[in-house]
């Protein structure tokens, strides 16, 4: 018994650190800026087969370097039908920042990465195919968040997904 709440002790410091550490975003598109995305297009509704936009669309010229936001773990790397070639890093706040359409991954799993570090470059893989290129950037948290029941769309999901835009237009200032 003593083993077990020692564990679930050292489990919750990891837990709770995690949520702890300071979430420094920056742009993950080399020099993107403000101009570069759609402040209005995190939940837009309809949007494709997504049915709502879960993140942010940064455009730039196909090969421009995609940038960690936040250090973290690259927990997945790999080719989703939507996202195409895609990366997950978890990051602080137990976040998850979802990476996709990428020409080219420039990082590979279970690696730690600094913020900045190159992790990919613009493409139009995935449901991008034909579309100007850009990067597609999501944040998820593992933790959900308070929502309106009136005004979600997907209903739960929503309280999951936290607006890139913001955190994107604080790391251009």
């Amino acid at each position: 018994m003593k083993r077990l709440k020692r564990l679930l002790f050292i489990l919750l410091m990891i837990l709770l650190t995690g949520y702890l550490l300071p979430q420094h975003l920056s742009m993950p598109v080399k020099g993107a800026t403000k101009e570069s995305y759609d402040q209005k297009s995190f939940r837009a509704y309809p949007w494709g087969s997504s049915i709502t936009h879960k993140g942010v669309d940064i455009f730039a010229p196909e090969g421009t370097d995609v940038l960690a936001s936040t250090g973290g773990l690259v927990v997945f790397t790999g080719v989703l039908t939507k996202g195409g070639n895609a990366l997950i890093i978890l990051g602080p706040k137990w976040r998850f920042h979802y990476y996709a359409h990428l020409k080219e991954i420039k990082t590979k799993r279970f690696a730690f990465v600094k913020r900045n570090n190159v992790i990919g470059l613009v493409g139009t893989t995935g449901n991008a195919v034909g579309k100007p290129p850009h990067l597609h950037y999501s944040i998820k948290s593992m933790l959900p968040l308070p929502w309106k029941k009136d005004e979600s769309i997907q209903g739960w999901k929503k309280m999951f997904y936290l607006n890139p835009v913001v955190y994107l237009n604080e790391s251009c200032n």
